[in-house]
């Protein structure tokens, strides 16, 4: 396995993806595969000097086509390991041997033209790769107080501040420091539309820059970054081999066994050498060979583009075949962070002033519901008072003076006087006295994300079973599943109690995807058929999963999970479709119907039809 960290490297990588798959054929390769055409098309008109029986140019145009064939056969006969090289170079001996000069020729051209078709449809999911990773900028502009300077992109540390200027690329993870814009973020997160930023924002490398000059405070630089870890992911995909792509290996192998079992029973029978050899020709498992490690790796490609990614192939077959989808609640189905959700007045109080005394109150408050009622405040346009003082009562609440007037703001302890309709037993309130007089009440809650909805509907539509399990209260659970339309919840589960709610659902029979994104969920996520981590999640939550959700929008999860299974039905179709077509060519070649040039021509075409089906899971190309 190899990673690319170094500007040397990327560069490879950028002159690479931007080749055409017309210059990425062997010119060698190329080359021999004529050359052999061109003798295969002058023995059919005639031209057997010195002998019909052994024509020179059949004999030179087979040592030249057929030497990546041995060589291969070769390797695969030292590991002890059935190949399709090494049936269809018995084959192509087999005719020469009978005198099928031409057909021998023939079929070592279509084998040749065959290689060259695999290797360009492996090239093109290479391609949907490195091309992620080859869209960033070798060096980025750093700022240092009032000065800029270039340095190399690999050289960023986390902490420090880029300059983007309109039209540049987003070089690092990170937040924006300065500056106001709109990015492209369509290449890492899959959100079509443009989005706006300003300071405090998150932003992914990959994001061009479109409007606005931004200063970025980098987080996460080189392999760290977004595209980092989907090229590092990828790449690891690349050298992994799922099992389904070990069960392709063992049955193209046997398909191996089988022709050449089938070739002896056709010859024992009717003495017939031409049926035996096209016997041996026909049955072709590359198409499984070939198209399955393709599927594999396209699918990855596509979900890359997607916004999210996994981690091997082991991890997107297990992904294909999941029935039951476990969803964390607080900071996945909802976003995590408290959001001011309704402002109850007292009699005679404007809401404009309540959000002036409770700005006031919890402008210098680091508790999260007195930085969200402040950022709320700020948001409103309106201006607090300025505190005299500020008296911070732990488990009830704030009380500051402004103006000579004292403010509290907090619990039901602190504002005893609250009547208890200002609460609706899912937010959680915080009110407000002036003076020891109860002014109103501000409802918080944890919002739930824009994509929850949709992605559940789609789940369930697409026949996936969906639950909730969260370590929060019941009563709120049941709140958020409710809007979500989420039937089964269980609520107030300890870390370790989330573990054995997943033990008992894989101990049923069910194949979980779990999708989670704290510290309290990384068990769970490891334990999980497949676990699935929030990219806005803390570390050990992304590091303990399988797949990741670069963007945090969940509607990436029903598109990769759409992906999987669609790689999954077109692997699937590729081993049914290559017994059928075997085993009937294999009984048309045994009875005399299909000659050994027809058998050559029906297992090259089963096996780039074959090979064409993977490919079509490869990304387009973006621009």
């Amino acid at each position: 396995m190899t990673t690319v960290t170094g500007s040397t490297s990327r560069t490879t990588i950028r002159q690479q993806a931007g080749t055409s798959l017309w210059s990425r054929i062997d010119r060698t390769d190329l080359a021999r595969t004529l050359f052999v055409a061109a003798c295969t098309a002058a023995l059919a008109l005639g031209l057997d000097w010195p002998s019909p029986t052994v024509p020179l140019l059949a004999v030179i145009g087979l040592v030249v086509g057929c030497w990546p064939v041995v060589v291969e056969a070769w390797h695969d006969i030292r590991q002890r390991r059935m190949s399709m090289e090494l049936s269809m170079l018995l084959a192509i001996i087999a005719a020469g041997v009978i005198g099928e000069w031409t057909t021998s020729l023939l079929i070592t051209t279509f084998v040749l033209a065959a290689e060259i078709l695999e290797d360009l449809s492996m090239d093109r999911g290479r391609d949907a790769l490195t091309a992620l990773m080859s869209f960033l900028p070798t060096t980025v502009t750093l700022r240092e107080g009032h000065t800029t300077r270039d340095i190399a992109l690999d050289d960023v540390a986390p902490g420090q501040v880029l300059v983007i200027g309109p039209g540049e690329r987003v070089p690092v993870d990170g937040v924006v420091d300065k500056g106001r814009s709109t990015l492209d973020q369509s290449r890492i997160t899959g959100e079509s539309m443009p989005v706006d930023v300003a300071v405090g924002d998150p932003v992914y490398a990959g994001s061009i820059n479109q409007v606005g000059a931004l200063e970025v405070r980098a987080e996460r630089v080189g392999a760290n970054s977004s595209y980092g870890r989907i090229v590092t992911a990828v790449r690891e995909a690349q050298s992994s081999r799922a099992p389904v792509q070990r069960m392709a290996d063992r049955f193209a192998a046997w398909l191996v066994y089988l022709s050449i079992a089938g070739a002896i029973v056709t010859f024992l029978v009717t003495r017939d050498l031409s049926a035996t050899i096209s016997v041996i020709i026909v049955a072709g498992a590359c198409g499984i060979a070939a198209g399955t490690p393709l599927a594999v790796l396209a699918a990855i490609a596509r979900i890359a583009r997607v916004g999210a990614f996994v981690k091997d192939g082991a991890h997107l077959e297990a992904l294909s075949v999941v029935d039951t989808v476990v969803f964390d609640k607080t900071g996945t189905l909802t976003r995590g962070v408290p959001t001011v959700t309704d402002v109850r007045t007292a009699p005679g109080v404007s809401t404009q002033q309540l959000l002036a005394w409770a700005g006031a109150a919890e402008a210098y408050s680091e508790h999260p519901l007195g930085r969200a009622i402040a950022a709320h405040v700020r948001a409103a346009g309106v201006a607090p008072g300025t505190a005299q003082s500020f008296d911070y009562q732990p488990g009830r609440g704030v009380s500051v003076e402004v103006d000579g007037r004292m403010i509290s703001a907090g619990n039901a302890r602190l504002v005893p006087d609250a009547p208890a309709s200002a609460a609706d037993g899912v937010a959680t309130p915080v009110h407000i006295s002036v003076d020891e007089h109860y002014a109103g009440t501000i409802l918080l809650a944890d919002q739930v994300r824009d994509s929850a909805r949709s992605v559940v509907a789609e789940l369930r539509h697409r026949g996936l079973r969906v639950m909730m399990i969260t370590g929060d209260q019941p009563a709120t659970a049941r709140a958020v599943a409710d809007e979500l339309g989420i039937t089964e919840v269980r609520a107030g589960l300890l870390p370790d109690e989330k573990l054995r709610a997943i033990d008992a659902e894989r101990a049923a029979g069910h194949r979980l995807a779990m999708v989670g994104d704290g510290v309290n969920d990384a068990p769970a996520l490891m334990r999980a058929t497949v676990g699935i981590a929030m990219g806005s999640g803390t570390d050990i939550a992304r590091d303990s999963a399988d797949v990741v959700l670069i963007s945090s929008d969940l509607n990436d999860l029903a598109a990769t999970l759409h992906i999987a299974r669609r790689a999954r039905r077109i692997v699937m179709f590729n081993f049914v479709g290559t017994i059928v077509v075997d085993v009937i060519g294999m009984v048309l070649a045994a009875f005399g119907l299909l000659g050994p040039v027809l058998a050559a021509v029906v297992h090259v075409g089963s096996e780039s039809a074959f090979i064409l089906n993977s490919a079509r899971l490869i990304p387009g190309r973006r621009h």
